[in-house]
């Protein structure tokens, strides 16, 4: 079952932070990351994540359930570079047939999940840490967001455990009828694809009725609403912004710097 409960320590400094900033932050910090294509970057930048993770309040053993589905992808990256990858420089460490793996393939997989997990990581980190009602009525309050959008995020936001439950009725379903793909990966395979095309017709009905049960509540009225918590920007939110940017501005400028001296190294 997919969990989207925050699990951070109430206490913990940066968990306690404005909903807004955080995610500014993490935008900033993941975006930056993208421009270069050197992977000391973001190998940096994990370090960074990974050594200011305590102050957020949360464990490293709950992140990694959390981020599982970032090394199904890392585990893809490796994959598709060993079969496909145009350049195979470096020394060849195995070769089987049309598999040749070499170490500048392996060099290129590492740099592609380094930056993987240093983009995607802040987003995770801020999920985890965050309340999805306090970050809606963020988004309301301190970035002007429109009400219909922030309110219709969280209620899909709140929705997404019911993803998880609703797929494994539709399997216990069609297995009580005798709908089984046994041992066969094509029959898994069609299996898979029908079950998710029937949970997509039901998220599809169910985000409809939604949609009209909001219009009915006014939500698209146009007329001001008051707020039940507030929300409040304070200096240390903005603090947390720029220590980001600084941050992720430091690590660019050590990839660029590295890259200027290697040659003079080597």
């Amino acid at each position: 079952m997919i969990d989207v409960a925050p699990i951070a320590r109430p206490g913990a400094p940066l968990a306690r932070r404005n909903p807004v900033a955080k995610l500014a932050a993490a935008l900033v910090f993941s975006f930056t990351l993208v421009a270069t294509l050197d992977p000391v970057a973001p190998a940096i930048a994990l370090a960074v994540e990974l050594a200011v993770l305590p102050l957020f309040g949360v464990g490293y053993r709950a992140l990694a359930r959390r981020a599982w589905p970032l090394l199904l992808a890392a585990l893809g990256i490796v994959v598709t570079l060993v079969l496909f990858a145009a350049d195979r420089d470096g020394t060849t460490l195995l070769a089987a047939g049309p598999v040749v793996v070499t170490t500048g393939v392996l060099l290129t997989a590492l740099g592609l999940i380094l930056r993987l997990f240093a983009v995607a990581l802040p987003g995770v980190i801020v999920f985890a840490t965050t309340d999805p009602t306090d970050l809606a009525d963020a988004l309301i309050q301190n970035a002007r967001a429109p009400a219909r959008f922030a309110i219709g995020a969280l209620a899909a936001f709140r929705l997404v455990p019911l993803l998880g439950r609703e797929w494994q009725m539709i399997s216990m379903a069609r297995r009580a009828r005798g709908v089984d793909a046994g041992r066969n990966p094509v029959a898994r395979l069609r299996l898979f694809a029908s079950t998710a095309f029937a949970l997509l017709v039901g998220a599809i009905r169910r985000g409809t009725r939604l949609a009209v049960a909001m219009d009915a509540r006014g939500f698209d009225a146009g007329t001001p609403r008051t707020h039940a918590r507030r929300q409040r920007f304070t200096g240390a939110d903005g603090a947390l912004v720029a220590g980001a940017a600084g941050l992720a501005g430091a690590a660019v400028a050590t990839s660029v710097l590295l890259g200027t001296f290697r040659p003079l190294l080597g």
